[in-house]
């Protein structure tokens, strides 16, 4: 790919100011910043199992396209899956292979996306601004909540900003610091595995409209970054699609079940444009971004933004890449604000350009200006490591005023009592001890400090809460090897636990068929059984021959035997049952 290091335009040339020397990082610190970074990125990677709700579902997929060899329609259980496109299972499935643990696997692909969005924003920042900048904005991504809570989780959205991240990356080297055709070829084909990741990956292509407003069609040199072939990138984007649309759209025409027919339409058409238009869950008001997801999952970054709006104002006329990463993230706000349904991980994709774009405005603001928030932020710091101690505190001296809040937790908040009183006083002593360090450092430490003691000690005091492990041990126990186990209410993390095959009645399926079907299956064999929740309305079966197995997921799990079968049911839509047949036990646990 061309390389343009150090090239500005004109426009570039006249929007530096001189850097404020006391907003300026000290380059000593910053290897240890970054290492604490990238070891809070990847700390706790096996030493937890996939909670719900979306990790089981992500893994169990992963693990069946590994069992199977089956990798192009993904299965739950052995039923296809079509609420996403495949890349990230893709991924799992991929280092699940490598490594032959599904419990390290699952987290790896957030982390190395993590990891690859930090140093786009990194790199895009020194080359646009400096290494000041670069590092300001990598301490942003680094404090702001959302980007860590995503890069270890095991859900789509962290892969999914990665890929956007190139694309706006490949897109800035290009028509602000180029021409530079390789990456622009590159963000294309970034955008092509966003799409075939999680729908939205054609995000950077927005940023098209501010460039044709502010970038002229030739460079300062007289080098072209319009011309004609700019519609080369939409011409490989649509063929690296067809890499993997054209093999699913021929397998569905070959073999014309009508499961992959309905998998085939629901990809490409209902969690798509259909999901995008009329939205059927997570119905938010206009507004939700701006009154609450940003002021929540962007803080303190948001608190920022506003307060340095007097420098935003002064440096706008004269940054060319400031209005087009700003006017970008607006687009991207706008484009979610438009559709009826709304979550706050949607908004992901726009942090690491809004933190790249912050970042400059903080290092160019007067001190004034950033004393304000110098003094905002800290003292906010200050008041969490009081809170935290302050929990501490009554978990250790108070459980009960904790217990009535948080009864599935009750034994786990006495565990966490002394990780949560070092980490107040951590987080307490860095506003302190480290006065004179830059905001942004002190901010930096504490979330990573934060995130350190989740990885560490939260999480594996959580896990056995928060997995079906006890319940699915008891039902081994209670059960002949040879009894055959089905479930309502399907739920993908009783696979992740299930040491013999398990059958269901379509994870897709309304109730009444899956207990209409569950009927006629239990009644069919004998050695059957039944696992659900014991808050379902069934009228097939007698709640009160139930057998209790234990609680899991705030719900109480029971068994049913024939006898609990009523001699009739309301009659549905006869199904086939779906039969799971683990390749490996204890999937889960170390070897």
């Amino acid at each position: 790919m061309a390389s343009n290091r150090g090239y500005r335009t004109s426009e570039d040339k006249r929007m530096q100011l001189p850097h404020n020397p006391s907003a300026r990082q000290d380059a000593h610190w910053w290897p240890w910043i970054a290492a604490l970074l990238i070891a809070a990125l990847f700390a706790g990677i096996g030493l937890r199992d996939p909670w719900p709700a979306d990790e089981p579902r992500f893994a169990q997929v992963a693990r069946e396209m590994v069992e199977s060899g089956q990798w192009l329609f993904p299965t739950r259980g052995g039923e296809f899956y079509p609420d996403k496109p495949p890349v990230f299972m893709w991924l799992i499935a991929l280092f699940y292979q490598l490594t032959g643990q599904l419990k390290i696997a699952f987290l790896l692909p957030s982390a190395l996306a993590g990891l690859g969005t930090l140093w786009l924003v990194f790199d895009l920042g020194r080359r646009l601004w400096g290494e000041n900048v670069a590092r300001s904005a990598v301490l942003v991504l680094a404090f702001t909540p959302q980007f860590l809570l995503q890069a270890k989780a095991a859900q789509i959205d962290a892969v999914a900003c990665f890929w956007i991240t190139l694309g706006c990356y490949g897109l800035v080297r290009h028509f602000l610091l180029g021409p530079a055709w390789g990456w622009y070829a590159a963000s294309w084909v970034a955008m092509a595995l966003g799409i075939v990741t999680k729908g939205v990956g054609f995000l950077p292509a927005l940023m098209l409209i501010p460039l044709a407003i502010w970038r002229r069609p030739v460079t300062a040199s007289g080098q072209q970054v319009w011309c004609m072939r700019t519609w080369w990138g939409p011409t490989l984007m649509l063929g690296t699609l067809a890499l993997w649309l054209v093999p699913m759209w021929v397998a569905v025409e070959r073999i014309q079940s009508p499961e992959l027919l309905a998998y085939r339409d629901n990809i490409l058409l209902k969690q798509t444009a259909e999901r995008y238009a009329n939205a059927w869950h997570h119905i938010k008001p206009w507004h939700y971004y701006l009154s609450t997801a940003l002021p929540s999952m962007w803080f303190p970054l948001v608190v920022l933004f506003l307060l340095q709006i007097r420098s935003i104002r002064k440096l706008w006329p004269s940054s060319v890449a400031l209005r087009v990463l700003l006017s970008w993230v607006a687009l991207v706000l706008l484009f979610f604000s438009i559709s009826p349904g709304k979550r706050e991980v949607y908004i992901l994709p726009a942090l690491p350009m809004s933190a790249l774009a912050l970042a400059y405005v903080w290092e160019q603001a007067p001190e004034k200006g950033r004393r304000t928030a110098s003094l905002l932020l800290r003292g906010a710091l200050a008041v969490v490591g009081l809170l935290l101690m302050l929990l501490a505190a009554m978990a250790l001296f108070a459980p009960d005023r904790l217990h009535h809040r948080a009864d599935d937790y009750a034994d786990a908040i006495a565990a966490l009592a002394p990780g949560l009183l070092i980490l107040g006083l951590a987080l307490s002593s860095i506003v302190w001890l480290l006065r004179k360090r830059a905001l942004f450092e002190q901010l930096a430490l504490a979330s990573l400090l934060a995130w350190l003691f989740i990885s560490f000690w939260l999480w594996p005091s959580l896990n056995t809460h928060r997995t079906p492990r006890a319940v699915m041990q008891e039902l081994e126990q209670s059960l002949a090897p040879e009894a055959e186990v089905g479930m309502l209410e399907f739920k993908e993390q009783f696979l992740l636990f299930a040491n013999r095959p398990l059958v269901h009645f379509s994870y897709l399926a309304p109730l009444p068929q899956q207990e209409w079907n569950a009927w006629r299956w239990i009644r069919s064999a004998p050695n059957r059984v039944l696992l659900l929740p014991d808050h379902l309305a069934l009228q097939c079966f007698d709640l009160t021959k139930k057998r209790v197995l234990g609680e899991a997921h705030r719900r109480n799990w029971v068994l049913l035997d024939a006898s609990a079968a009523r001699e009739s049911c309301g009659r549905a839509v006869d199904r086939v049952p779906y039969r799971y047949v683990p390749v490996k036990k204890d999937i889960l646990l170390s070897n």
